[in-house]
């Protein structure tokens, strides 16, 4: 009964968020309210709990991030990427997305999808208000553009943290079997960019040529704090890069490099703590307690089991059943707590695995699932909720079917693809 109550709860407030009927924050507020009232998770369990609950690593990253964003923004550098980045595509708009897109991709996998989000989506928004065109096609384009090139690492996408943590896999696993197809599918993407943004490559010439004769230099307002600044954030990557050597949370280091950031740029801190995305930390709570619920109750436990219980020892299927299905339920389901939630599944399946060679396929196609399983919906991954958070904050909402019409279809073309390299690779 208590895992009907739970379903129950989530899907309407899922409803209530797709449809845009009520704000997506006193939503979840409400559902993760109704979820804990009615012992669907333990209380101390919504605060304490390592694998349900409110995920703290999350949120402290975030606001770390979001912190380290607000005092480099008081820079300038922004307005000088943005000019940069003009000048560079000339003002076409498709060579401007292809340029934003490949700068996302190639930092993902090196700081996570979520960090580069936090410093390129900025720079978006200004040039792109530069330009007098939407920001929305660009930023939507980003997130998809991070979660692929997320999934090429360890480091580069939360769940395949959580992956390698359970599976054993190692920075350079990931990197020899996601990487290559990561390659292949952001290839695709660019090129079926076109298509699915067609109608959004509006070139003003007037506006190109005003912003072509801005000196970009000029846009650097301090440029000490910037040299500082720099430091700063290299030092957080570098952090970000050593997490399975030095053992240290990358919320940890965000939340120490924010505090640093402070307090070499002698910011006032009421005026940077105003630049955090609050709605979008709060929006993070409830929705990891609103799966909490799901897990607590055994609903997420039940699908997975049910899933892999019906294949039997067809391991090409488990796999197959494993990337499609990580792919829909990561979407539905945030994939960080969905595969917190299912790894252990995957695990006793592995487990009984003919030979370590297939057990690792599965592994790799649970990973590639829910990486770009995260492309499939506004909710689907911590990036898109961030620059859904970004974007609004500075006047260029993102509805969450403008965003998920998008991501289906970028989502639906990935997992294809990833099945094909899954089958290719460790099957034949």
């Amino acid at each position: 009964m208590s895992a009907f109550a739970a379903l129950a709860i989530f899907l309407v407030a899922f409803f209530f968020i797709a449809t845009e009927k009520a704000d997506k924050v006193k939503v979840v507020l409400i559902a993760a309210g109704l979820m804990a009232v009615l012992g669907l998770i333990p209380g101390a369990g919504v605060f304490f709990s390592e694998h349900e609950g409110i995920d703290w690593n999350v949120i402290f990253l975030l606001l770390g991030m979001m912190i380290i964003v607000g005092v480099i923004k008081q820079t300038g550098v922004f307005d000088y990427l943005a000019i940069w980045a003009a000048k560079k595509s000339r003002g076409r708009p498709y060579r401007l997305m292809v340029m934003l897109m490949a700068i996302t991709a190639i930092a993902s996998p090196f700081l996570d999808n979520v960090t580069t989000i936090m410093l390129v989506a900025p720079v978006t928004i200004v040039v792109c208000n530069r330009l007098r065109i939407a920001a929305q096609p660009y930023l939507i384009a980003e997130v998809l553009a991070s979660n692929i090139g997320g999934a090429a690492t360890l480091i580069g996408d939360p769940p395949n943290i959580i992956i390698g943590s359970r599976a054993g896999l190692t920075f350079n696993d990931f990197l020899m079997h996601m990487a290559p197809i990561v390659v292949v599918i952001f290839a695709v993407f660019v090129l079926a960019s076109r298509w699915l943004f067609a109608g959004s490559f509006q070139y003003n010439a007037e506006r190109v040529a005003e912003v072509m004769a801005l000196q970009e230099r000029r846009a650097i307002t301090d440029p000490r704090l910037l040299a500082r600044c720099l430091v700063v954030l290299a030092a957080v990557v570098a952090g970000f890069g050593l997490h399975a050597v030095v053992h240290v949370e990358p919320s940890i280091v965000a939340l120490v490099g924010a505090g640093v950031m402070l307090l070499v740029s002698r910011a006032n801190v009421s005026e940077v703590l105003s630049e955090v995305e609050w709605p979008t930390l709060v929006f993070f709570m409830g929705l990891f307690v609103m799966v909490a619920g799901l897990v607590h109750t055994g609903v997420i436990a039940a699908i997975g089991t049910w899933a892999l219980d019906t294949l039997g020892n067809d391991y090409f299927m488990a796999a197959t059943a494993l990337l499609f299905g990580s792919g829909v339920l990561g979407a539905f389901f945030d994939n960080i707590p969905y595969v917190a939630t299912t790894a252990p599944i995957v695990e006793g399946v592995v487990a009984a695995a003919p030979d370590p060679q297939t057990g690792q396929a599965l592994w790799w196609a649970f990973a590639l699932g829910a990486d770009f399983g995260g492309n499939g919906t506004a909710v689907a991954a911590s990036a898109n909720v961030v620059a859904l958070g970004i974007a609004a904050r500075n006047g260029h909402k993102i509805s969450f079917w403008q965003f998920t019409r998008y991501g289906i279809v970028v989502t639906a073309l990935s997992t294809v693809l990833a099945w094909l390299y899954v089958w290719m690779r460790y099957f034949t």
